[in-house]
């Protein structure tokens, strides 16, 4: 099934999640295992990341074969223009379609570790767009793309964001999941300007539950998202004892959720960093799920 469907046939909001492989040197069945226990929370879809300069571009493959075809969920494959030619990017298309995977998260990607900057391939892409478009004319995938309430780290002018991102959803975005971000004013600012400019696909909210002070800063330092004076106090305050800053973190991001889901948003995609146990307690406090 094309994921953007469910968000016209389920009841909003509809609820998602997202792991990533482990790293090459760790066994996969460490992320099959993590699987098993989210797929009883009954999300809609769950993502599976890429990895920097597509280093674990096999493992993003088997687990998004491991989500829909032992797990029975609709996966979502991370596919960026890093290091990839137009062949090679077919090439992950074709694998993708062998295993029933139909959904892809289109992206310009993140540069390399070591490198600063975005290097265009050789026979590649240089921006999500065109990304877009190419996987667009097979037809056969439901496309995604990465949205920026509080602007890129590359283009903090929300005029250009706004302008750069309806370029996406023209080039055939079937919906949109944003950045993480921790001040639910920041989104609705967003969304009254996306509206104006005239994108009117569906808008899945990206929420990182805090679960780590030290994680959560080298997180934000890499992709920009602003940290509001109460989650600053709650860092500082809780940040050498674990347990007590999990469960203020917890809390945060409940408070965020339901928050968000009385302003009849249209999906919550959690960034789950392979926990199970704590994206449990998040859908049990804020009841948007049906799991059992």
């Amino acid at each position: 099934m094309h994921i953007g469907e469910l968000f016209k046939k389920k009841a909003k909001p509809v609820v998602s999640l997202e792991v990533f492989p482990p790293k090459p040197t760790s066994p996969i069945e460490n992320v099959f295992n993590t699987l098993e226990g989210l797929k009883a929370l009954k999300p809609s879809f769950i993502s599976v990341t890429y990895g920097a300069g597509g280093g674990n571009s096999a493992r993003t493959l088997e687990i998004a074969d491991r989500i829909k075809n032992h797990c029975g969920i609709e996966a979502l494959a991370h596919l960026t223009c890093v290091g990839l030619a137009r062949e090679e990017i077919d090439n992950m298309l074709d694998r993708l379609e062998a295993c029933q995977v139909h959904n892809v998260l289109a992206l310009r990607g993140d540069p390399p570790a070591g490198e600063i900057s975005f290097k265009q391939p050789a026979n590649g892409y240089r921006y999500a767009q065109e990304l877009i478009g190419h996987i667009k004319d097979r037809r056969q995938f439901c496309i995604a793309a990465a949205a920026y309430p509080e602007g890129h780290m590359e283009c903090r002018d929300m005029g250009k964001s706004i302008e750069y991102l309806k370029m996406k959803v023209d080039q055939g975005v079937d919906f949109l999941i944003t950045q993480l971000f921790f001040d639910n004013n920041s989104y609705y600012a967003f969304r009254e300007r996306v509206l104006q400019a005239g994108i009117d696909c569906p808008i899945s909210i990206g929420i990182m539950p805090v679960l780590n002070a030290a994680q959560i800063e080298r997180i934000t330092s890499l992709c920009g998202a602003r940290i509001p004076e109460k989650l600053k106090i709650l860092l500082d305050k809780y940040r050498n004892s674990t347990a007590d800053m999990e469960k203020a973190g917890i809390e945060y991001a409940c408070e965020q959720i339901l928050d968000l889901r009385d302003h009849q948003i249209d999906g919550i995609h959690l960034y789950t960093m392979n926990k199970v146990e704590q994206i449990k307690t998040i859908l049990q406090q804020t009841g948007i799920t049906t799991m059992v």
